[in-house]
């Protein structure tokens, strides 16, 4: 570069970089040429570079780490809520006409309310028979806990006790017929420990609750009963109690 005879011939050496050209030319300014000291005006200096050149094309397009860092990508989550209308239960009807008190039972029979008083409900029980028990013995009515010996004669009294104890379930007293209902429970057989039982009438309780409130009463005041079952295991079912009377 030193010896290089004009700035020409310099500029042609190093266009290949606008960087390098620039050097050539500080170079060409500071050192003598073989002939003498060349001196380049600032004007002639700019002039040299070539016009397609920008410098600011340089520059990365490409945005910097801290651009990524203060602008942050933006997610945004749509939530949709749906509204379910429920029912307005306008065409609901109350039914005047409950099964379990008017059908089955007497077709001319008129059950009065559970909320009416029990004079009211005596009355319209009056107009149903009892159901019909067959034992004339003594009513054993001993309290829970009691250790009565396991015998017929015992079961059948004890199980006098509990009708009229849990009678809310039967249809032995007035009251309850007049509001439909009229099951009763009989002792059937005793096959050792195991006490066989057979329900019959309407109840308004499920009938296997009904058999093990009766069950629990008797095995609570004679310990030795092992088990308390029906004659029928259909007598158990909503069928029975809907076909009764």
């Amino acid at each position: 570069l030193i010896h290089s005879p004009n700035l020409t011939q310099i500029q042609t050496m190093v266009s290949f970089s606008p960087p390098a050209k620039l050097l050539a030319t500080a170079l060409i300014i500071a050192l003598p040429s073989s002939n003498a000291f060349t001196t380049i005006r600032p004007q002639q200096m700019a002039a040299s570079f070539p016009k397609t050149y920008n410098p600011s094309l340089a520059k990365s397009t490409t945005p910097s780490i801290t651009n990524r860092l203060q602008s942050p990508t933006t997610t945004t989550t749509t939530t949709t809520t749906t509204i379910q209308k429920m029912s307005t239960w306008d065409d609901f009807s109350y039914d005047d006409d409950d099964e379990l008190l008017d059908s089955g039972v007497d077709s001319d029979f008129v059950a009065a309310d559970e909320n009416d008083d029990a004079s009211v409900k005596a009355a319209a029980g009056a107009s149903l028979e009892a159901p019909e028990v067959d034992y004339d013995g003594p009513v054993i009515d001993v309290p829970q806990g009691s250790q009565l010996e396991l015998d017929e004669e015992t079961v059948q009294g004890v199980l006098a006790a509990c009708r009229q104890e849990i009678g809310t379930m039967f249809g032995y007293q007035a009251e309850n017929r007049g509001v439909g209902i009229t099951g009763g429970v009989d002792f059937v057989d005793l096959d050792g420990p195991t006490v066989i039982l057979h329900l019959k009438g309407r109840f308004w309780h499920q009938r296997p609750t009904v058999l093990q409130r009766v069950g629990a009463y008797l095995t609570a005041r004679i310990p030795e009963i092992v088990d308390v079952v029906v004659e029928d295991e259909w007598e158990l079912t909503d069928e029975a109690n809907d076909l009764a009377i």
